[in-house]
């Protein structure tokens, strides 16, 4: 079985893909998914208006969005499908190969609150911007028929020790072997896309 984590940012997210088992994970690859269009800057924080500046042009939000949904989809298709790209890092062989049949995905997240709930209008405009790149990278993978689950980031560790029925410092063991597979940097976004993939295998 093949399962991919995500660490979702604001206009990127980070992707470890994992094969095997839970009692038996094997590291594949490590890509950088982009979830915004490097050539319009804007789209990376498409609630802002600027540093520490919201935006308050609906219309502009909504060019906004639609050119990170459109953005996300494209990524998500390249990525399933195997293509290659200057961010992507694979090992055994694993090019050009399709990940869709099988594939389960889950998504590591800093937040899942309501952005109308938020008073501090530039926090709300996080808010916002952590909702929009969580759901349409949730949505493309859907639309290609893998299944999604969404996990907050200060739950990941205690869902991982439950789950996998290891200590933190057994999994912790683990997500530092697949670094060291898939080579540098392998950062704290890294190891909880990791970790997130590992939850994903069944």
């Amino acid at each position: 079985m093949r399962t991919i984590g995500f660490r979702v940012k604001s206009g990127h997210a980070v992707a470890v893909v994992l094969e095997g088992s839970a009692e038996s994970p094997r590291a594949v690859a490590r890509h950088l998914v982009q979830l915004c269009d490097p050539e319009v800057a804007e789209t990376r924080q498409p609630y802002h208006d600027g540093f520490y500046r919201t935006e308050e042009n609906a219309s502009e939000i909504a060019r906004r969005v639609k050119i990170v949904k459109r953005c996300a989809k494209k990524s998500v298709d390249a990525l399933v499908q195997g293509g290659r790209s200057r961010f992507s890092v694979r090992i055994d062989g694993a090019e050009n190969r399709d990940l869709t049949p099988g594939l389960h995905a889950a998504l590591v997240v800093g937040s899942v609150i309501d952005p109308a709930t938020v008073g501090n209008p530039h926090i709300r405009a996080h808010a916002h911007e952590g909702r929009l790149f969580r759901t349409v990278l949730e949505e493309a993978l859907r639309s290609r028929g893998i299944e999604c689950d969404v996990i907050v980031e200060k739950q990941l560790p205690d869902r991982a020790a439950a789950d996998l029925r290891r200590s933190r410092a057994a999994i912790a063991r683990t997500v530092a072997t697949f670094g060291k597979v898939l080579g540098g940097p392998w950062r704290a976004d890294e190891k909880a896309a990791a970790t997130a993939a590992w939850l994903a295998l069944r």
